[in-house]
């Protein structure tokens, strides 16, 4: 397994009741899901997971939306990946964490109206 592979599952082993996965490949492979599934109390195994549930995690339907719009009016642009991850960082860092702290609260009414869907399409119960 790769070198920054193996930091992740050090940091899941020491925070087991805090992941949620979605489809990429490394969190789908079979590595990955049977290391999660023995050292994760409450996983569930990817064929459980909605198809597509960028809704249900708050860096998903905020968080990214947020750094996005902040990182358009950045000026002058990164011009090399050291300069990027210093941008990004100083845009999570500005983040206003009451505004994250409702998107996390929010994940509640959401998973409720996923359920009340099925697993199915929710989105237009908030529009």
């Amino acid at each position: 397994m790769h070198e920054q592979g193996l930091g992740y599952l050090a940091i899941a082993a020491k925070y087991p009741e805090n992941w949620k996965l979605d489809g990429a490949p490394a969190h789908a492979a079979k590595l990955a899901q049977n290391w999660i599934a023995t050292n994760c109390s409450d996983f569930i195994v990817k064929d459980e997971w909605p198809p597509n549930s960028p809704d249900l995690n708050p860096l998903d339907y905020h968080v990214w939306g947020a750094m996005l719009e902040r990182y358009k009016t950045f000026r002058p642009k990164p011009n090399i990946i050291n300069e990027l991850k210093k941008v990004l960082q100083t845009i999570w860092d500005d983040l206003p964490q009451n505004s994250i702290n409702k998107a996390i609260l929010s994940v509640v009414k959401i998973l409720r109206a996923c359920v009340k869907a099925g697993s199915g399409h929710f989105e237009h119960v908030f529009k």
